[in-house]
């Protein structure tokens, strides 16, 4: 289960709740008055009276982070962005380009950490990166010759609508 597309949960403002809620069990209030103030629902108010029960408000405290950790560091993926403004050259490719093989070989050279380039994407991704696709020109483009082809060879070999075209 989880949370529609675009929705976030305030864990913290959700853990205050439930404190809320045991400190108004201790003065005695029923399940029902409880979810009344709270503005919660009694099967929610209910769920948490049972863990109060048993084991005090330590059961109403917020269960802290789901998930494996993150296998780089804070200061890992300051160095990691660092070293993807450098460049790939840096690094001894040949062009400046950056792909998901070039960054996990920077990962694995900085960090001795190993990625796979298909999960390299996400890493890059909270770093604030995006996909780019190179803009597609030669490096040794001649812009006057490509002009003059354009203004003299393009218009003679151009097709033309011959005059007796009827509509």
């Amino acid at each position: 289960m989880g949370n529609p597309k675009g929705v976030t949960r305030d864990f913290d403002r959700l853990e205050r709740r439930r404190l809320n809620a045991a400190k108004l069990f201790d003065k005695g209030l029923s399940q029902a008055e409880v979810a009344r103030r709270l503005h919660v629902h009694r099967q929610s108010v209910s769920r948490w009276h049972q863990g109060w029960k048993k084991q005090g408000t330590k059961a109403l405290k917020k269960a802290g982070r789901a998930g494996r950790k993150p296998r780089l560091q804070s200061v890992q993926l300051e160095q990691l962005s660092r070293g993807l403004k450098e460049g790939p050259e840096a690094l001894g490719y040949g062009s400046g380009l950056w792909t998901t093989w070039r960054v996990a070989d920077l990962i694995q050279r900085q960090t001795a950490q190993k990625f796979h380039p298909g999960h390299v994407w996400r890493i890059l991704r909270s770093l604030g990166w995006s996909c780019q696709r190179p803009v597609g020109r030669a490096t040794q483009r001649d812009e006057p010759a490509i002009q003059r082809w354009k203004r003299v060879r393009w218009p003679e070999i151009k097709k033309k609508r011959s005059g007796n075209v009827e509509r």
